[in-house]
């Protein structure tokens, strides 16, 4: 078994368990017997549980950011395509959303300061995007970016939060059809939302 394989098969297993429980009960043994790989490989790769837990987070959300990245150096995009990307990675870790939740909004895990710097990366990236659309020389910290800000990450998360109710509510599953649909329609909010800024 190569060192990486060692090191993804813990993220993975790590992404499962505290998914699943809460951080504080997840422990260091689950995750290594969970890897199948002693419990000395989280320490050598890792520091600690601490480190683990915040390069899982990093792990899970760096696609959908490197993605971001990409559309955001190319022109030929909407905000459709940002509620796509964001649907796509989270149907992949269906309760990935509610793990980011716990951690900005319940102080749950050592992760919060990645999450801040993943969203900043992200922020620093919209509002550059949002000058360009507008015509004009919006900085990050300039309230309209936030107005934006705010309403794409509630209608990014609270769908994918609230994903079993609503689903039951319609009496269908939110597959990848419907959110792309949603996706669609939510950048279309978005983009009105512009135009009386």
């Amino acid at each position: 078994m190569s060192e990486s394989d060692v090191a993804n098969r813990l993220i993975d297993a790590a992404r499962e368990c505290f998914l699943n429980d809460d951080y504080h009960r997840v422990t260091t043994r689950q995750i290594a017997a969970k890897a199948g790989v002693a419990v000395s490989m989280i320490r050598y790769y890792f520091g600690s549980k601490d480190g683990l837990y915040e390069d899982m987070i990093r792990q899970t959300l760096l696609p959908l950011i490197d993605a971001v990245d990409q559309l955001s150096l190319n022109g030929d995009w909407d905000f459709g395509d940002f509620f796509e990307l964001y649907y796509a990675a989270m149907q992949r870790n269906p309760k990935f959303p509610a793990l980011v939740l716990k951690v900005m909004a319940l102080n749950e895990g050592p992760g919060k300061n990645v999450i801040r710097q993943l969203l900043e990366r992200g922020r620093q990236r919209g509002s550059y995007r949002l000058a360009e659309i507008q015509g004009e020389n919006i900085q990050p910290d300039d309230p309209k970016y936030d107005l934006l800000r705010i309403a794409f990450v509630s209608l990014a998360m609270f769908p994918m939060l609230a994903k079993p109710v609503f689903e039951e509510q319609m009496g269908q599953v939110m597959g990848p059809a419907f959110l792309r649909q949603l996706a669609e329609f939510n950048g279309q909010i978005l983009k009105s939302g512009l135009q009386n800024l």
